[in-house]
C-alpha cells in the first residue's frame, strides 16, 4: 500500500510523535508500506508524519545511491551526541516537493533506537547517512529542512510554499532522490 505524502502546510508535520511500545505485525505492515512509498516516490529516507503518522518512526535506504547501503529501520530513535564538524549539503524532501537548498548539519552523530523487532542500539554514524539520519528525525521534532535556513532564505522560499501548501505543487512533482 502506497500511502499519501503529506507536504507542507498540514498540521502532522508539526505534531508531537508518540513513542512506539508494540513491535508487532500492523508495525512491520507500516515498515513495509513507507518503504513502498520511499520507492515510489523515489526517495532516500522517509519519517512516519509524513505519511500521517505521529509515532517515533523513519525509515532509509540509501542504496539508489551507495552500493553498500542497506534498508534501515529507525525505532524510537533519540541522538544524543553531535559531531563536532559540520559540512554543507543541499537536501531536499518529499513533503517540500521541487524546493532544494544548502543545509549546514553536523557530519557525526551518536543515537540510540530499536529495530522492527524492538531490539536496542546505540552507534555512532558517520557520513551520508548521518545526514540523512539528522533530515528524517527532524520530522520526529516537528522540523522541517527549511527550518535550518536563514529568515531570508526562507523569506525568498513563501512564495513555493503557499504553493505546496495550497496543493499547487504536489510531491509527484520532485525531481532526484529526496530525503
Amino acid at each position: 500500500m502506497i500511502y499519501d505524502i503529506q507536504t507542507y502546510g498540514k498540521e502532522v508535520l508539526r505534531r508531537e510523535t508518540k513513542e512506539i511500545n508494540e513491535f508487532d505485525t500492523s508495525l512491520k505492515e507500516v515498515v513495509s508500506n513507507m518503504f513502498e512509498t520511499m520507492y515510489a516516490a523515489e526517495g532516500i529516507g522517509l519519517a512516519a508524519p509524513q505519511i500521517d503518522k505521529s509515532i517515533r518512526l523513519f525509515i532509509v535506504d540509501l542504496s539508489p545511491l551507495e552500493d553498500d547501503e542497506k534498508k534501515r529501520v529507525f525505532v524510537n530513535p533519540k541522538i544524543y551526541a553531535f559531531g563536532d564538524e559540520t559540512d554543507e549539503f543541499e537536501e531536499g524532501c518529499l513533503s517540500l516537493p521541487t524546493i532544494r537548498e544548502v543545509v549546514t548539519r553536523p557530519t557525526t552523530i551518536r543515537m540510540r533506537y530499536q529495530d522492527i523487532e524492538g531490539k536496542a542500539y546505540d552507534e555512532e554514524i558517520g557520513g551520508f547517512l548521518a545526514r540523512v539520519i539528522q533530515h528524517e528525525y527532524d520530522h520526529l521534532e516537528k522540523t522541517l529542512f527549511i527550518d535550518h535556513l536563514s529568515s531570508l532564505k526562507r523569506s525568498l522560499l513563501k512564495k513555493t510554499l503557499k504553493k505546496i501548501a495550497s496543493g499547487e505543487i504536489e510531491v509527484e512533482e520532485s525531481e532526484n532522490y529526496e530525503l
